[in-house]
């Protein structure tokens, strides 16, 4: 960032990825977070007793009896039993257009919370948190790569890799290891082969390819402890597809990372430790089959 940038201010709705006006004159407040479509207000279910887990370690991510709908007194469009990702582990989920995927990506990040059941994150129920924790326990703990980039056009590439160190002290540590954080977010960038030169471009200057990757960036300083990617290959060639996943699975891999990747291509399926189809994992979606 430019010396002399006044630090950013946490606001209520997704601090961690949020902006204030400052750094950019006259703009107003930007969200890094997709809007969500209006929902009607569901009286939430008391969550019931956590089922004991399996020996071992806690998982990363775990949806335990979700029920989530879009309009109170409905039909819920998410009914899931159980749903678990552990350290280090890369799944692949896929399914339909409109299926729930980014609904469900969504409640996992802790952005909407369920009607019932629980979503937790290291062992921390989302819903169980006020809107300010779970803010900070998403910058510390999340990196989301989104369909759409949601990178900030007046910014510089790097500048935007570095956005979830400023918003968190602890990624901001183990981004720099024994160096420093912009080092950590100029490899990122080189290893996902974007050409230095464009570093320092505003990112509104790059191409869709382009800015991917830097988004893609972006979520992976630090080494969350969850990363989500949802459709990030989309706008990506072969090459640049193959390159980008070596990458993306490896700093997981390297720093025990759960990864959600959410994809239509079936070919790189193949790649990821476990493939899930939602419409299988989602017995709303059975039941509406069933009564079709």
């Amino acid at each position: 960032m430019p010396p002399g940038t006044p630090p950013m201010r946490a606001t209520a709705r997704f601090s961690c990825l949020q902006l204030s006006p400052e750094l950019g004159p006259g703009r107003p407040v930007m969200s890094m977070m997709p809007p969500m479509p209006p929902r009607s207000p569901s009286p939430r279910s008391p969550p019931g007793p956590l089922p004991p887990a399996d020996a071992g370690p806690l998982p990363v991510l775990a949806v335990r009896d979700l029920r989530f709908g879009w309009s109170r007194g409905g039909p819920p469009c998410l009914d899931i039993e159980r749903f678990e990702v552990a350290a280090g582990e890369a799944v692949f989920l896929h399914g339909p257009s409109g299926c729930g995927k980014s609904t469900l990506l969504s409640l996992c990040a802790g952005v909407l919370l369920p009607d019932a059941g629980r979503v937790l994150l290291q062992d921390r129920d989302w819903a169980a948190l006020p809107a300010a924790r779970r803010d900070a326990l998403r910058a510390d703990r999340v990196g989301y790569i989104f369909q759409q980039f949601n990178l900030l056009p007046y910014l510089s590439a790097i500048d935007n890799v570095l956005l979830p160190c400023r918003f968190s002290a602890s990624r901001a540590r183990a981004a720099a290891g024994a160096g420093a954080v912009r080092d950590a977010a100029a490899a990122l960038l080189r290893g996902m082969g974007l050409p230095e030169a464009l570093w320092r471009q505003p990112a509104r200057t790059l191409s869709v390819g382009q800015q991917q990757r830097v988004a893609a960036a972006r979520a992976l300083i630090g080494g969350p402890a969850l990363v989500i990617a949802d459709e990030p290959t989309s706008a990506l060639d072969e090459d640049r597809r193959d390159a980008f996943l070596d990458l993306l699975l490896d700093a997981c891999a390297a720093r025990r990372s759960a990864l959600v990747f959410v994809g239509h291509d079936r070919r790189v399926a193949g790649r990821f430790a476990r493939q899930v189809a939602l419409p299988d994992l989602n017995r709303a979606a059975v039941a509406a089959e069933a009564g079709a």
